[in-house]
């Protein structure tokens, strides 16, 4: 089931990144490039990190591959798509609980089973590719404006680290899952959202 999840995440994650192309009228070229960044970016980095080399994206070229296929669906279908805004948010935040989970597994699987290595394998793998994403086009990436979307998957880790000492085999792991899944849409649906300093434009260009 977490594998079949995990296809629904890589084509959400293309699709973000695919309909972001478009909407900054890239090329074909500039949307594909997007689109796999979002969908493969933050497995690529954290396999970097931890020398997984080469990365599991290089091979195991399927998700390079849904990426492809997605981009070429969106170039096909992105005046409908956009109107489909929420079905991609619920796409993509079983795509963040999805990838979250894996990266925190990896932590467990290996010598890095300490809760911070944990927690930040876990967040790269599920929001790293968004941040590429939208470094590439000039943006504030999401995951620093957009409710609670970098916070879902930490606490999701949390979850997973600490069921272990309960639970055994892959509980811990679709533990992180619905946990990390649930925070994104009752964050989305509420339109949760972190605190932000209250100043206004003035003061900021006076003082800075």
């Amino acid at each position: 089931m977490l594998n079949i999840f995990e296809i629904i995440g890589t084509v959400a994650f293309a699709v973000s990144g695919a309909l972001t192309g478009i909407k900054k009228r890239l090329d074909f070229f500039g949307v594909l490039m997007l689109a796999i960044t979002t969908a493969i970016g933050g497995g690529i980095a954290r396999d970097l990190i931890i020398g997984n080399t080469p990365p599991l994206a290089f091979r195991h070229p399927i998700y390079i591959t849904i990426a492809l296929v997605s981009t070429v669906g969106v170039w096909i279908f992105y005046r409908y798509l956009f109107r489909l805004t929420n079905v991609i948010l619920i796409f993509d935040a079983i795509g963040l609980a999805v990838f979250t989970a894996n990266g925190a597994r990896l932590a467990f699987a290996g010598d890095y089973a300490s809760l911070s290595v944990a927690v930040s394998l876990g967040v790269l793998t599920g929001t790293g590719g968004g941040i590429l994403r939208d470094i590439f086009v000039q943006e504030i990436p999401m995951v620093f404006r957009k409710e609670i979307y970098a916070t879902a998957s930490i606490i999701g880790v949390l979850a997973q680290y600490y069921s272990r000492i309960f639970f055994h085999g892959s509980w811990p792991l679709y533990i992180c899952f619905a946990t990390t899944l649930l925070i994104r849409l009752i964050a989305m649906n509420f339109k949760m959202n972190l605190p932000v300093p209250k100043i206004n434009n003035r003061d900021v260009n006076n003082n800075f």
